[in-house]
C-alpha cells in the first residue's frame, strides 16, 4: 500500500442500474485501493474513471456513448493540464457491446465484463504499455469472488450490500444476464459468512443480499438461501437482513418459512412477476402463470402476515394485447404492491424476444405503461398512508437535510424522516408515523 497521499491518484466511479452493480462497484474500489487509487466524487478530479453499466434500461448503449463523448471532453481537458486520465467501460453493456465501444471509442483504454473486475490491476498495466484498448469480457473459470480483496469501500455505512449468487439459467427471452453475467453460480457460505462479520464490524447494521436470482443460491451441500439467512440472523449486530432479486419458481419452503421463524428478515420481498398473462409468461419463458405467482404470494402471507411486496413489470412485450394487459392490471389489483417498478417492453440484442414479431408500437406501450403506473402509484401511496399512526422501527442511516431532523428506512424499505441527531446513526429507533406522503413518511 503507497501511504504518502500525495502520491495516491483518483478513481471516479459511475454506477449505473441495480444493486448488483453498487456491489461491483464498491469492490472494484477495494481492488485498486492497494494501487493508490482513493475514490472521489469529482469527475473532473479523478485519473481514472470508471463507468460500470447496466443493460437493463432502455437505450443503454446510446447513454453510453453519450457520456462516453462527455467523458472524452473531460480526458482532453485535463491533458491539457498535463494530466492523462484514464477511461474504463465495466458492467453490463462492456460485456455485451465491448467490440463495437472500443471500436467507436478508442480513447477507451479497458473494458471489463463483469465477471473480470478482480484483473483491474493487471488490466492497468497491460493498458498502460499498450497504444489501444484492452478488453477482458470472459467468463473465467475461476470465481471473481476468490480473487478479491476484503472489503473496503463496501463496508462504510449502515446498510451494505452483499452477493451471495450471481447469473441466472432461467433464460426469459427479454433478458441479457445470462449472456452478460453468466449462468447461475453460488458462493461458498463460510465466504459469505466472512465477509458479512466484516461488513459488520465495520458498521454495518443492515446487509442486503444480493443476486440476479438470489433464491437459487445453494453451496456445495445444497444449503439454499434460508440457511444463509439463518447464519447471518446470528450476527451480534447485525439488526436487518434482506435479499433480492428473486424468481417465484425458486421461493421454496425454506426461505418462505424464514420470513415467519427469522425476526431480522424484513417483511419486504421484491418478487418480479412481470405480466399477469399466462400468454405473455410463456412467451417470456418465465414458466410459471399468473396463478403459480398468486399462490406464492399466498404462502408468504400465510407465513408472515405483514408481509410487504415489490415487483416488475413489462408493458407491451411482443404480442400483448389489450386483454393481456388488463391480465397485468389485474394481478396488481389482487396482489397489491407497496411499491413497483414498471418499464416499456425495450429490444436487447441477442435475445429471443428481440426477433419475436407483433412487436407493440411505441404509442401504444406508452399508453399502458401510464395508465399502469397509475394504479402502482396509488398503491404505494395508500400503503404509505395506512401507516399513519401506526409504531414501527426506524433504522436511522444518516442526517437528513432538513435541520434537526434524521434519516432511516422502515421495514418496509420506506424512506422515513423524523426528529433526531447524529447521535441516532446506526440505531433502530421506534417511530410514530405521522405522515404519509406518496414517496415517504414523516415520524
Amino acid at each position: 500500500m503507497i501511504e504518502n497521499t500525495k502520491m495516491r491518484k483518483k478513481l471516479f466511479i459511475k454506477t449505473w442500474g441495480c444493486q448488483m452493480n453498487v456491489y461491483d462497484s464498491a469492490r472494484m474500489a477495494d481492488v485498486l485501493a492497494p494501487l493508490g487509487y482513493d475514490r472521489t466524487e469529482e469527475q473532473s478530479q479523478a485519473d481514472l474513471i470508471i463507468l460500470n453499466t447496466c443493460h437493463i434500461r432502455e437505450k443503454a448503449s446510446v447513454k453510453l456513448f453519450s457520456e462516453l463523448g462527455r467523458l472524452r471532453d473531460v480526458q482532453k481537458a485535463r491533458a491539457e493540464e498535463g494530466v492523462k486520465v484514464t477511461i474504463a467501460v465495466a458492467g453490463c453493456v462492456a460485456q455485451a457491446a465491448g467490440e463495437e465501444i472500443a471500436t467507436r471509442a478508442p480513447y477507451v483504454s479497458m473494458i471489463i465484463g463483469p465477471q473480470a473486475y478482480h484483473r483491474l490491476p493487471e488490466m492497468l498495466v497491460r493498458a498502460a504499455a499498450s497504444d489501444g484498448c484492452v478488453l477482458d469480457t470472459d467468463f473465467p473459470a475461476d470465481s471473481k469472488f476468490d480473487s478479491l480483496p476484503q472489503e473496503q469501500d463496501n463496508q462504510k455505512g449502515v446498510s451494505a450490500f452483499l452477493a451471495v449468487q450471481e447469473g441466472c439459467d432461467r433464460f426469459c427471452s427479454y433478458c441479457v444476464v445470462p449472456y452478460t453475467r453468466g449462468l447461475e453460480y453460488s458462493r461458498p457460505m463460510a465466504a459469505i459468512v466472512e465477509e458479512a462479520r466484516v461488513l459488520v464490524e465495520g458498521g454495518a447494521k443492515e446487509i442486503t443480499l444480493l443476486g440476479q436470482n438470489v433464491n437459487a443460491y445453494h453451496d456445495e451441500s445444497g444449503a439454499g438461501l434460508a440457511a444463509v439467512i439463518e447464519k447471518l440472523a446470528a450476527m451480534e449486530g447485525l439488526l436487518r437482513i434482506r435479499y433480492t432479486t428473486s424468481h417465484p419458481l425458486d421461493m421454496d419452503e425454506a426461505l418462505i418459512a424464514a420470513h415467519r421463524d427469522v425476526p431480522k428478515l424484513m417483511p419486504f420481498l421484491h418478487l418480479p412477476v412481470q405480466s399477469g398473462s399466462d400468454k405473455i409468461l410463456a412467451a417470456m419463458n418465465r414458466k410459471h402463470t399468473a396463478d403459480d405467482y398468486r399462490r406464492v404470494v399466498e404462502q408468504l402471507k400465510l407465513a408472515q402476515p405483514k408481509l410487504a411486496l415489490s415487483s416488475d413489470f413489462i408493458v407491451g412485450f411482443p404480442g400483448e394485447t389489450e386483454e393481456d394487459f388488463e391480465a397485468t392490471m389485474q394481478i396488481v389489483r389482487d396482489v397489491t404492491y407497496a411499491q413497483a417498478f414498471s418499464f416499456k417492453y425495450s429490444r436487447r440484442a441477442g435475445t429471443p424476444a428481440a426477433v419475436m414479431t407483433s412487436q407493440v408500437q411505441e404509442d401504444v406501450k406508452q399508453e399502458r405503461l401510464v395508465r399502469l403506473q397509475a394504479l402502482l402509484r396509488q398503491q404505494q401511496t395508500d400503503f404509505n398512508k395506512a401507516c399513519v399512526g401506526q409504531t414501527m422501527s426506524v433504522l436511522v442511516e444518516n442526517e437528513s437535510r432538513v435541520k434537526g431532523h434524521m434519516f432511516g428506512r422502515s421495514p418496509y424499505m420506506q424512506a422515513v424522516r423524523l426528529k433526531g441527531d447524529a447521535s441516532m446513526i446506526g440505531t433502530e429507533q421506534t417511530a410514530t408515523i405521522t405522515r404519509g406522503d406518496p414517496n415517504s413518511l414523516m415520524g
